[in-house]
């Protein structure tokens, strides 16, 4: 099974950034993403709802602002709730990873020359060393 988009879109609203009671960070933001409706017509906009854990929140909250670009790399996840009048509803959002800068420097303007340009919250626990060809199962 494959859970994977990649997304690249401007920010519709400043990151705030909250925390959980056992004190994780969490944002939720959403992006304008372009895209043709049909051929050769107009471009249509899609407003995607993103969700952020612990340093990947910390990340967008310090460096990114509204109307920013920003690609992101992550896994698209659904969620019961219930609205106002009691109905059962499905949330769509996606997880974010994985995210970058992207655009021109006018866009990245609140990141310094000397940091990083983008974050990633895959660790180095994430692979395993091999010490040779027989351990391959190939």
């Amino acid at each position: 099974m494959l859970n994977t988009v990649i997304l690249m879109g401007r920010i519709t609203a400043a990151p705030e950034l909250k925390k959980t009671q056992s004190g994780i960070s969490l944002v939720n933001f959403s992006i304008a993403v372009d895209r043709a409706y049909r051929s050769g017509s107009e471009r249509q906009t899609d407003f995607i709802n993103i969700v952020a854990w612990r340093q990947t929140a910390d990340f967008i909250c310090n460096y990114f602002k509204k109307g920013q670009m920003i690609a992101i790399e992550g896994s698209i996840q659904t969620r019961p709730y219930e609205d106002k009048n009691g109905n059962k509803r499905t949330a769509f959002e996606v997880v974010a990873n994985n995210v970058s800068f992207c655009g021109d420097k006018r866009d990245s303007a609140t990141a310094d020359a000397g940091e990083v340009a983008s974050f990633s919250n895959a660790g180095a626990d994430d692979f395993t060393e091999f010490s040779g060809d027989d351990d391959l199962p190939f």
